[in-house]
């Protein structure tokens, strides 16, 4: 009976607290880099997304353009703006010459029916349309450091990266057309002609709208990785 009531009493007593184990070295130094890499990740994050356009981009549009919006009118004004048409002088003027540097804006190319260059032209519309909206998202609602935010910045981004890829698009089926029809319009020319008057000034329409892809683009992924950054959170 004794050793019974012992048992008893010895199920019901509270057992005492076991003491915490201290952390050793190796387990602290697991949770400081548990501690880091969230906090690396966290900092990591945009905590605001906005998009400020490059002075190279602004730049460039500044230039391109005005030149664009001179090439559209002449393609599309054809045969007016070409050489004795009515329109031609004074504004198209130059393109006397680069019509015989570049066939498919000369007399040929329009007297055989090839409607590639006004197919052309005719995106060159919308891509200017569209840059243009971009510029006039951007300047209405910029803020004091020039970033645009929020739903008018990520239209206006959307815009200017979608008419770069259009631009650069354009640009090299313009370059593989002349390839895979043997160079026929601009086969001619001599080697300086060639690349002063052809590759130099067509060239610019590859490597600055390659820019503003990248650039633009960069700020898209910033959106998208903010946005995720939200949903997990």
């Amino acid at each position: 009976m004794v050793s019974t009531r012992s048992s008893s009493v010895a199920l019901n007593s509270t057992p005492e607290t076991l003491p915490t184990p201290a952390k050793t070295p190796r387990s602290r130094k697991a949770a400081s880099r548990t501690t880091s890499s969230v906090s690396a990740s966290v900092s990591a994050a945009p905590s605001a997304w906005s998009h400020t356009p490059t002075a190279l981009t602004l730049l460039w549009l500044a230039v391109s353009l005005p030149l664009v919006t001179w090439d559209t009118g002449y393609v599309l004004g054809r045969p007016l703006t070409m050489e004795g048409g009515s329109l031609h002088w004074p504004i198209w003027t130059p393109y006397k010459l680069y019509g015989e540097v570049d066939h498919i804006y000369g007399w040929k190319a329009f007297n055989a029916g090839n409607g590639f260059t006004s197919a052309q032209g005719t995106l060159n519309v919308i891509e200017t349309v569209m840059y243009i909206a971009y510029v006039y998202l951007w300047n209405k609602n910029k803020a004091a450091d020039g970033s645009v935010r929020g739903r008018e910045g990520g239209l206006a981004l959307l815009l200017g990266w979608g008419a770069a890829l259009m631009t650069l698009s354009k640009t090299v089926l313009y370059w593989l057309n002349e390839y895979y029809a043997g160079f026929d319009n601009i086969g001619h020319n001599s080697l300086v002609n060639l690349i002063f008057l052809w590759i130099i000034p067509n060239g610019a329409w590859l490597v600055f709208p390659t820019y503003m892809i990248f650039s633009m683009g960069s700020d898209i992924l910033d959106a998208f990785t903010l946005a995720s950054h939200d949903k997990s959170e």
